[in-house]
Parts: C-alpha cells; structure tokens; sequence
C-alpha cells in the first residue's frame, strides 16, 4: 500500500478557467466515449423476471411447510 497524501495543492490567489462558450469548437468531439458498445437487448432482466416469482414461490412453500404451526407461547 501506497503512503501518499492526498492534499489538494491547487493554489487559492490563481484565478479559476473560464467559462467555456465556443460549443461550436467541440461539436466533432462533444465527450468521452460509451463504456460499452454493445446492445442490450436481453440482458439479465429477461432471466430474473421468471427466477424472482420462482424463488418467491419456493420460499412460501417452505415456509407453510416447516413454519406455519409454530407458535411459541
């Protein structure tokens, strides 16, 4: 592990950047990138809108089974 400290040594007397206003000089190049280039057409929803009620259902049958009568009075 690294022993760095992270101070922010900006100094304070030096004026801020100005305020972009030539938008029309990044319209080529308006920011970064997606992350992922692919489409997601059927991604992890698909599967868990059938495994989610199938669990649920699991669950409740277990439950009846094992755990409706107990009462501890």
């Amino acid at each position: 592990m690294e022993n760095t400290t992270s101070k922010h040594t900006e100094d304070p007397n030096k004026p801020a950047p100005p305020i972009e206003t030539n938008y029309e000089a990044h319209k080529e190049n308006p920011g970064p990138a997606p992350t992922v280039n692919e489409p997601d057409n059927e991604g992890a929803g698909q599967a868990m809108k059938w495994i989610i009620p199938i669990v649920i259902v699991v669950l409740l049958v277990v439950w009846f089974i094992f755990f409706r009568n107990n009462t501890s009075a």
